[in-house]
């Protein structure tokens, strides 16, 4: 049995809930929240009666010494927590972003390696369907290598609260999503970006809703994303929508089940070369899905086989890392490099 202490008992902690509720082997030893009776009620609701409550993770940590540490707390309070879980000897799993700014986000990185304890980010797009077919796909070689990816963002929630008020409000609570997809997809590593943030008349949000960056992902790949949370009417996917240009063909997808690819053939027609569909195959069973449980189980089973997850902060800090520069690139309206070293 391994016993976890999940702390930050809002809203996003249900979808955590929901997934432990289906993974034998693990148990909720303590809920910690900065209002313990918010903490109670999560306690009342996943029948955790056994589960200790508290308002602070150290003194919850000293009662219940449990492996592991589930973060689902704000962003600006990621640091402390994963202080507090590395200092007593806990393997953390943290909800995105890993952290709010680039310093911590190394800090929270360079403790988990001092430590020697595993860190990993729910970084649950990776963990859908379709972006496990598409990466696999590519691998084959079956279009040749990725050149060109391109990703459309346009969704207009009237979210209240927060989001309406935060600045960068697109590139720092949505977009790392499809910039982590991106890089995963093409086996891309982010080496620059230029951005631009803008606020059109038709928004309600303070700051930031509408965006469009170029990334240098390495190799001569490029990647546009063009996203937006106030364009009202044909609304795309929340997992966007794709075109992946190759060398010898490409491949779109709807951000649904509209997946499909053409391949060039060796015969021109006026202009064009002629092209024919190609099958893209389907999930193969060794392919981790399934959200937020199936980034709980991959961790679960790092800590168990003592490897590293797929989504581990060392890796996911790269991506969290073309959000910085793109925030960084739209503030100074300059071209900004991203480290290849990012995490390292």
């Amino acid at each position: 049995m391994m016993d976890v202490v999940l702390v930050g008992c809002g809203a996003m902690s249900k979808h955590w809930l929901d997934a432990v509720r289906q993974i034998d082997g693990l148990r909720i030893a303590g809920l910690v929240d900065l209002d313990a009776d918010r903490a109670r009620a999560r306690a009342r609701e996943y029948d955790l009666a056994s589960a200790v409550i508290g308002t602070s993770l150290d003194a919850v940590l000293d009662q219940t010494k449990p492996q592991a540490v589930f973060d689902v707390v704000v962003p600006a309070a990621r640091r402390e927590v994963a202080i507090s879980a590395f200092a007593h000897n806990c393997h953390l799993l943290t909800e995105k972003p890993l952290a709010d700014t680039p310093d911590n986000a190394r800090a929270i990185v360079g403790a988990a390696r001092s430590a020697g304890r595993i860190h990993a980010v729910v970084q649950n797009r990776r963990y859908v369907a379709n972006v496990r077919r598409i990466r696999r796909f590519l691998d084959s070689g079956a279009i040749g290598a990725a050149t060109s990816i391109h990703a459309d963002f346009f969704v207009a929630p009237h979210f209240g609260g927060f989001r309406e008020e935060m600045a960068h409000v697109l590139l720092l609570d949505m977009a790392i999503h499809t910039f982590d997809a991106a890089r995963y997809m093409v086996a891309g590593e982010p080496a620059g970006v230029y951005c631009q943030e803008w606020e059109p008349a038709n928004s309600w949000y303070r700051q930031g809703s509408s965006a469009s960056a170029v990334f240098d992902l390495g190799g001569g790949k490029r990647f546009t994303y063009a996203g937006s949370w106030c364009a009202a009417g044909f609304r795309t996917s929340w997992e966007s929508t794709w075109r992946i240009v190759a060398e010898r063909g490409s491949l779109v997808w709807d951000g649904e089940d509209g997946l499909k690819a053409e391949v060039v053939l060796p015969v021109r027609d006026g202009l064009f070369d002629q092209t024919q569909p190609i099958v893209v195959p389907p999930l193969d069973p060794a392919d981790r899905i399934g959200g937020h449980l199936g980034i709980i189980q991959d961790f679960v089973h790092a800590i168990e086989a003592g490897a590293e997850p797929e989504t581990r902060g060392a890796d996911n800090i790269r991506s969290l890392a073309m959000v910085f520069g793109a925030i960084e690139s739209a503030e100074t309206g300059r071209r900004v490099a991203i480290s290849a070293q990012e995490g390292q």
